[in-house]
């Protein structure tokens, strides 16, 4: 059967795609190969004619979820919306509703480390475009003082939104939500001493 052109690279998207979305809904490893690949319409061995292993797949997901985080957080620094806006965007009850839509590392953070050296230098070389945009937002944007504290306050906003999470009584993770918008904002004004 001929395909037409673009139908493997489509296929492979498709494939990330709703990988990248079980993962952080459900988990990387207790998400099988076979759901995604009934998920995005395909058999289980049409998965091998893309990725040599699931590990290939996790990697290529979290280095697409995350250069997508770095675009949409560019795009927020052109448009000046500010540290307080990245951070009540990413801390709000949308996204801690919605894992499957949002952030790989308050969604998978522990399985990362648990990974291959290969899959989490993927991760960090995704991750710093991010850290980087949250840091031109504070003071002294540039500096490695603003990428330190840019650290924490991703940090503080990851560490909230897991906790949020974990929590079965809405009111309280919304709390939750608003005490992590605090403590991110007070580090990311914090001067230096």
């Amino acid at each position: 059967m001929r395909y037409e052109k673009g139908h493997k690279e489509s296929t492979r998207n498709r494939i990330i795609d709703v990988a990248s979305r079980r993962f952080r809904k459900d988990g990387a490893s207790a998400t099988g190969l076979a759901g995604i690949m009934a998920d995005a319409g395909l058999t289980n061995g049409a998965f091998y004619a893309h990725f040599g292993s699931k590990e290939t797949l996790l990697r290529e997901t979290l280095a697409n979820t995350l250069a997508d985080q770095a675009a949409r957080s560019k795009q927020d620094c052109a448009e000046g919306r500010g540290i307080e806006g990245a951070i009540r965007g990413y801390l709000n009850k949308d996204h801690l509703e919605r894992s499957e839509e949002g952030c790989p590392s308050a969604a998978l953070l522990p399985e990362i480390g648990r990974q291959p050296q290969s899959t989490r230098e993927a991760y960090e070389n995704g991750l710093l475009p991010y850290i980087k945009n949250l840091a031109s937002q504070l003071p002294e944007p540039g500096t490695p003082s603003s990428i330190r504290r840019a650290i924490g306050v991703f940090g503080v906003m990851v560490g909230t939104l897991q906790t949020a999470r974990a929590v079965s009584d809405m009111s309280l993770a919304e709390d939750i939500l608003e005490a992590g918008i605090e403590a991110a904002l007070v580090l990311a004004r914090k001067s230096e001493p």
